[in-house]
């Protein structure tokens, strides 16, 4: 095991792991992009960005193209490379504001959590369009770890704290139950060649219906491309 050091709340740091990472010449066969804050008060990263939607979903959003080219190498027909997201049930109340991503005009933390989230399965399901229109050995798939026990919840309430604490044993996920279908999504024989796939409890389910329009989809996938600084070559696919 190696470790490589990653800021995903730096644009500068993304770029400076994956020219490391890249220098070694080693194949890509599996990217889990699990990073994240939750219900953060109002600060920006270093590039700027609102902390929700620039470490949650744009740090993701760079890393993966970014490793894209070294994943399609990594990838048979036999044997997919593949990405795995990990989005949240909060999704589902998400909203994607996308003359405001940055949560300029009215700050919640509910809300800007909920709009990342949002965010990465809108993303996953783009990317999952782009590799099959380009024949690509690569999957892309969303994930839905469920409650699970972590210091995530460090900036929730003090009520909250208190109530999780009561009831972790009862009603949370403990962090290897939280990440089994994460690695159920990277490493199963039955998810060979599934792409475009909303899974919670290493089952394939519904998400958001938001999260399926495509126009938004391709929307938020130009605006990203400009917010991070690279090209979008998805205008060139429907």
């Amino acid at each position: 095991v190696e470790f490589l050091y990653c800021d995903l709340a730096s644009m500068k740091s993304i770029r400076q792991f994956v020219q490391r990472f890249r220098a070694k010449n080693c194949p890509l066969h599996v990217l889990v992009n699990n990073a994240g804050v939750m219900l953060v008060p109002e600060r920006k990263t270093e590039d700027g960005f609102e902390e929700h939607f620039g470490l949650n979903y744009l740090g993701h959003f760079l890393l993966t193209n970014l490793l894209l080219d070294t994943l399609k190498q990594s990838g048979t027909h036999s044997h997919n490379a593949r990405i795995i997201t990990v989005s949240s049930a909060t999704h589902y109340v998400g909203k994607l504001h996308l003359n405001d991503l940055q949560s300029r005009c009215s700050y919640s933390p509910h809300g800007a959590y909920a709009q990342s989230k949002l965010a990465l399965v809108l993303f996953t399901y783009r990317l999952q369009h782009l590799l099959t229109a380009n024949g690509s050995h690569v999957t892309a798939n969303v994930v839905d770890p469920g409650v699970v026990n972590t210091e995530l919840y460090k900036h929730v309430f003090w009520a909250v704290k208190v109530a999780k604490w009561m009831t972790a044993w009862l009603f949370f996920k403990t962090p290897e139950e939280g990440a089994s279908t994460s690695i159920y999504a990277a490493v199963s024989p039955e998810m060979e060649g599934a792409g475009g796939c909303y899974m919670y409890n290493e089952k394939r389910t519904k998400s958001a219906d938001v999260a399926y329009d495509e126009d938004l989809q391709r929307r938020l996938w130009t605006e990203s491309c400009k917010m991070v600084g690279i090209s979008d070559e998805s205008s060139r696919v429907p």
